[in-house]
């Protein structure tokens, strides 16, 4: 149910900060599986997060309004929860990178090696002597560099990691914590999956209509274009709104604006949405691009990557839609930012919302760390079992 805020008079139980995937799983879980009235603010117009997407009018292509959204993982639970909200289809996410006139695989595989040193590896046994022989030993590095320079050796990291990581964070990978590069896939095989997990779909409806499923109960209700903290202070809020307990999924530091401690940072990603109508017509192709999603490693373009919608659920269109990504600092925030300094601060944020009674902090900016699909999904759900069963663990068998 959607109300504009000025028309909410009543009690609730469950007050959620956010609509992405983090808010809507514990509206859900408190709404079906413990029958609480939930009120959710969010600020933007729309539910969904970073999920939204939208059908545009003028192609009839799905289009993803803040970059694309692979649901995947190994967690066979989670799995069962989210096919409760929408049919879905199997979907194995691969990746190219422009690197000169080469569009290689990516992640770093045999193909990739292949492709850009034109060599002839056929065997994993071939590809893990040739790591061998260009990576630079480092059993405890201290920054990305070292930790990229371990995985790939010199001359990959210049060609793929180096100018994207700088693109990406507004840093080089030896400003960073290693772990943001020890994540680095490396593959001896053949594989060219973006993605290992054993569970890997899109919503056939889109994510939009996913969580329109989750939030369908009489029991919640969606306050959309309403910022909470211009909100939290008024008397009417404070007169009519009454409730058990908050969960926050916006950023830890801005829910502590008013406190000492200096702002986390952040990365945003600028959305610049481009039609091609008539696309074979106008560029002599029905795609713009052979891949969903093309990175751009150089530092010659300023862009991180191009996704062109059509890809996805190969949906059939005379017209396509791509989009260009500008990672910056400013916008809505995306990544928290993985240095030493952020992690420290961010750890006297969190022992003062430890602090806070029936006040809880959930999802990526909450707790300043970046979490996939599923780890988001499993985060709320351990949060909701924990706070009302005392489980560590949740069993979605019976629910």
């Amino acid at each position: 149910m959607l109300k504009n805020f000025c028309d909410i008079k009543n009690t609730y139980d469950i007050i959620i900060i956010g609509c992405g995937l983090s808010g809507a799983v514990l509206a859900e879980r408190y709404a079906n599986a413990l029958n609480k009235k939930v009120l959710i603010v969010e600020k933007r117009d729309h539910i969904g997060g970073n999920c939204y997407d939208y059908v545009d009018e003028e192609t009839g292509i799905r289009v993803s309004k803040y970059g694309a959204h692979l649901f995947h993982t190994n967690n066979k639970e989670i799995w069962k929860y989210v096919q409760k909200f929408s049919e879905w289809i199997l979907w194995e996410h691969k990746v190219l990178g422009k690197i000169g006139n080469k569009f290689v695989s990516i992640p770093v595989n045999i193909h990739t090696v292949n492709e850009l040193f034109d060599l002839q590896i056929q065997t994993e046994e071939e590809m893990k002597k040739w790591l061998d022989s260009v990576q630079i030993k480092n059993d405890n590095p201290q920054n990305g560099k070292e930790a990229a320079l371990n995985r790939v050796g010199e001359e990959l990291y210049n060609l793929i990691f180096k100018h994207y990581t700088k693109k990406q964070w507004n840093k080089y990978p030896e400003e960073l914590d290693p772990s943001v590069l020890q994540r680095i896939p490396v593959r001896i095989n053949f594989n060219d999956r973006y993605f290992t997990d054993q569970y890997q779909a899109l919503p056939k409806e889109g994510y939009t209509k996913m969580f329109e499923n989750m939030l369908n109960h009489p029991n919640i209700t969606i306050c959309l274009n309403t910022d909470f903290f211009k909100i939290k202070d008024d008397e009417n809020f404070k007169r009519n709104i009454q409730y058990e307990k908050i969960f926050f999924t916006g950023p830890v530091d801005l829910f502590y604006a008013q406190s000492r401690l200096d702002k986390l940072e952040y990365r945003s990603i600028k959305f610049v949405h481009e039609r091609i109508m008539y696309c074979k017509k106008a560029i002599g192709s029905e795609h713009f691009q052979l891949n969903s999603v093309v990175n751009y490693p150089g530092e010659n373009v300023s862009f991180t990557r191009i996704v062109e919608h059509k890809h996805f659920l190969n949906q059939q269109s005379d017209h396509t839609i791509i989009t260009r990504e500008y990672t910056t600092d400013e916008g809505d925030p995306y990544y928290p930012v993985p240095t030493k300094e952020n992690q420290e601060l961010y750890s006297k944020y969190k022992q003062i919302a430890e602090q806070e009674k029936n006040i809880y902090f959930v999802g990526r900016l909450a707790n300043y760390k970046y979490l996939n699909m599923d780890e988001a999904v499993d985060n709320a759900l351990e949060l909701f079992y924990k706070l009302e069963f005392s489980k560590n663990k949740h069993n979605l068998s019976n629910v």
